[in-house]
């Protein structure tokens, strides 16, 4: 396992490619980093990464396709703050029903949104308290349940 500091250089180090705008597949970001000395990068691990951050690909100023951090303030990290947002999370078999304060669902939605393809999430739909999930076909719903509550936990 990295040590904390390795993991702050790399995440450090994947800030900066995204931000130079040239990298266009997952296979160039992870040959930038292993070049720059971060051993076993794989496509997989980009792929991550790319969640974490909420990149985007769009064209930069060559009209070319790239990964970039998102132009508006970036999708929310799950943190203290945001873990005290979300009051109750249940489910029903084919729906997770999640409860935040008052003006926070839309924020958490976008949030699980952004990480909806490796956990198993279809789509969301949010209020202005209240999240409905929907998993894709093939998760089973409770490990999706699971692994919400688990993002979530004090």
């Amino acid at each position: 396992m990295e040590d904390l500091n390795n993991q702050d250089s790399l995440e450090r180090v994947f800030l900066e490619l995204l931000g130079a705008e040239c990298y266009s597949s997952q296979t160039e970001i992870a040959d930038a980093l292993l070049a720059k000395g971060f051993s076993n990068m794989n496509q997989s691990k980009v792929s991550r990464m790319l969640t974490k951050f909420g990149a985007v690909r769009r064209r930069n100023a060559k009209m070319v396709m790239v990964y970039c951090l998102p132009l508006e303030t970036g999708i929310p990290t799950i943190d203290k703050t945001i873990k005290s947002l979300v009051l109750d999370i249940a489910h029903n078999n084919n729906i997770i029903v999640i409860h935040t304060s008052p003006g926070s669902a839309q924020m958490i939605a976008r949030m699980l949104d952004s990480v909806r393809k490796a956990e198993g999430i279809l789509g969301t739909i949010a209020g202005d308290d209240t999240i409905f999930v929907t998993p894709k076909i093939d998760v089973d719903i409770v490990d999706l349940y699971e692994s919400i509550r688990d993002l979530f936990e004090n």
